[in-house]
């Protein structure tokens, strides 16, 4: 029995490490980058050695996506969730443990000595049900894991898409607060010169108010912005102030993304989708666990041998049967079939608002792709040649310096237009891109990749 018991527990290894396995390797996969447990001190050293790595340079979205992983706490806290799933799953390998019974009786010069082995057959019975219900709620575990994993990616990416389009937005805020400033001091002296009317020095004087006002309202959302990316990359103490951006966003792409089949691609990956099928599989092995078991409560064999001094050894064996007269498990069968049903059709509908997802996360990133190439393509570059254009006829005495100004004004907004729709693109392409993996839970996410945003910010740049 020592030997048996010997060779059953080596066969249920206990390893952690190995239940995170499946969503390291879709962090490498899906992500391009790495999601270490970090359980022991060297373990932590190396992934702070990382992240010192990371911050001596210029941060840009993918490293922004790992720096995240390395330091967010609550996908360490998942790793272990799949350390105690995988405990559980190990458990359920276990062989059920005999229960010895041991009883002395005296009965006046006479005493008994019982002895009883016992173990219960209807644990044996479902120990495969169990098995495969143990391994199905360690691959919901993962997927949950894996989901999670992409909530924080996906986060880190647009937290830093939004603190660099902030910055950027803010220097380019600067430089429309000195040329109002410029244009104030201009109109001033033009005033005393008595070339300008009152009336004009007191537009000047208001665009550089407003000039001032957007250069404030610009410093207090850069400054949102980076605290936003600040949360979602787990930064803290010095990390905070070594943390440096790029200066401006990437260009916007000549080409949107090959359409392909989104919709099938998505339904096969998606981590929403493949835990609801998950759950109806665990389902459905319960209950077949459920209709082995429905009408046998209680079996259990057991061994017994009984010694006395006054009588010879008895032995044999005892069997210990629950009679099923009212209870025939009739009830679980039918409430577990019920629960398989109810999940089959839940997987349906988790399916059809994936694709549906899908087709909206495709059809805003495409029109955001639309809109930031139409100004890339077509109002940066005829603002710029109006701007040339009014500036020779500046030099020919035919406009007024006031006309110049005024063209440059129309010429910053055009590029506030033109930075906030690359900034919306991005966004976009990154929403789609995690709709195609797992739902997208950052609530901001939607409403900053809406079509309309990037035209109602340019309309309130355009004062």
């Amino acid at each position: 029995m020592a030997i048996a018991a010997v060779v059953l527990t080596g066969c249920a290894n206990l390893s952690p490490e190995h239940a995170a396995t499946p969503v390291q390797q879709k962090s490498r996969d899906w992500l391009g980058a790495d999601l270490p447990l970090q359980q022991t001190d060297a373990q932590r050293a190396a992934a702070r050695e990382r992240t010192d790595a990371l911050l001596a340079r210029p941060l840009d979205a993918q490293a922004a996506v790992q720096l995240a992983l390395l330091n967010h706490r609550g996908l360490q806290a998942s790793l272990h969730g799949l350390g105690m799933a995988e405990a559980e799953r190990v458990q359920t390998l276990l062989w059920p443990n005999p229960v010895l019974n041991i009883g002395r009786f005296v009965r006046g010069d006479e005493r008994e000595i019982e002895r009883g082995l016992e173990i219960n057959l209807i644990r044996l019975l479902g120990r495969g049900a169990r098995q495969e219900a143990g391994a199905r709620a360690l691959e919901s575990e993962q997927a949950r894991a894996a989901q999670q994993l992409l909530d924080v990616a996906g986060q880190a990416r647009r937290r830093w898409i939004e603190a660099v389009a902030s910055q950027e937005q803010l220097v380019h805020a600067r430089t429309v607060l000195d040329s109002a400033s410029a244009g104030a001091e201009l109109a001033l002296r033009m005033r005393q010169a008595g070339n300008v009317s009152a009336l004009r020095l007191a537009r000047e004087r208001a665009m550089l108010g407003e000039a001032q006002l957007a250069m404030e309202q610009a410093r207090l959302q850069a400054s949102r912005d980076r605290e936003a990316l600040i949360r979602a990359l787990g930064l803290w103490g010095d990390d905070v102030a070594a943390l440096t951006l790029p200066e401006r966003l990437p260009d916007v792409p000549a080409d949107f993304r090959a359409a392909g089949d989104l919709e099938r691609q998505a339904v096969a990956q998606r981590l929403d989708i493949v835990a609801a099928k998950r759950q109806s599989e665990a389902l459905a092995a319960r209950l077949g666990l459920t209709r082995e078991t429905g009408r046998i409560n209680a079996l259990e064999l057991g061994i017994q041998r009984n010694s006395s001094n006054e009588a010879p050894t008895q032995r044999g064996v005892e069997l210990t049967l629950e009679v099923p007269l009212f209870d025939w498990g009739q009830a679980r069968v039918a409430g577990a079939r019920q629960a398989y049903l109810q999940s089959v059709e839940q997987t349906a509908q988790v399916a059809i608002e994936a694709r549906s997802e899908v087709r909206v996360a495709r059809a805003q990133a495409e029109t955001a792709w639309r809109i930031a190439r139409r100004h890339q393509d077509e109002m940066l570059p005829l603002a710029r040649q109006i701007s040339d254009e009014t500036l020779l006829r500046y030099n020919g005495m035919l406009v007024g310096v006031m006309e110049l100004l005024a063209d440059a004004r129309a010429q910053a907004r055009a590029v506030s237009a033109g930075l906030a729709a690359q900034r919306e693109y991005w966004l976009a392409e990154a929403t789609l891109s995690q709709a195609l993996l797992g739902p997208v839970r950052d609530a901001a996410a939607a409403s900053s990749s809406s079509p309309s945003a990037a035209s109602n910010e340019a309309a309130g740049g355009a004062h």
